[in-house]
């Protein structure tokens, strides 16, 4: 019998064998751009909707959408702009959404005073609301009752 590893060698030389003939500028995106263009700039490829509110969510456990652009907002070890409108202390003065509580527990479970390091980069969850199209066919909708 042959192991993984043995088995993997022999397909990457298999593949490697096989001429290859399609072209970058064929190869198309789901986007339908060519795979093969230019190269494009790290940006927003889509504009920001400014909700002037909470957005409603798709599913019970889905963090919040961000209802603002989030352009240039820092983050760092030391510095979390989000924190300037939405820490307990300023979310009334500003009228933004305080942060939850369940950011200032710790994997165990344990109340922490500060928001929690593995709650700290806001933007690994919370997405600003953009008028982007579904990129393939989607038939989710929500449970419901909930």
């Amino acid at each position: 019998m042959k192991t993984a590893i043995q088995k993997a060698v022999g397909i990457a030389a298999l593949m490697l064998a096989l001429p290859f003939s399609a072209s970058a500028e064929g190869v198309k995106s789901l986007r339908e751009t060519a795979v093969g263009g230019a190269e494009h700039p790290a940006e927003n490829y889509r504009e920001i909707r400014d909700a002037g509110g909470l957005l409603p969510r798709d599913f019970v456990q889905q963090p919040p959408l961000v209802p603002h652009s989030v352009t240039n907002y820092q983050v760092t070890l030391n510095y979390n702009k989000c924190m300037d409108c939405h820490s307990w202390s300023r979310a009334q003065a500003t009228g933004a959404t305080k942060v939850s509580l369940t950011h200032f527990r710790d994997r165990e479970g344990q109340e922490l005073s500060s928001v929690s390091p593995r709650r700290y980069f806001c933007l690994q969850c919370h997405v600003p609301q953009t008028d982007a199209k579904q990129l393939v066919d989607n038939v989710f909708s929500p449970a419901p009752g909930l």
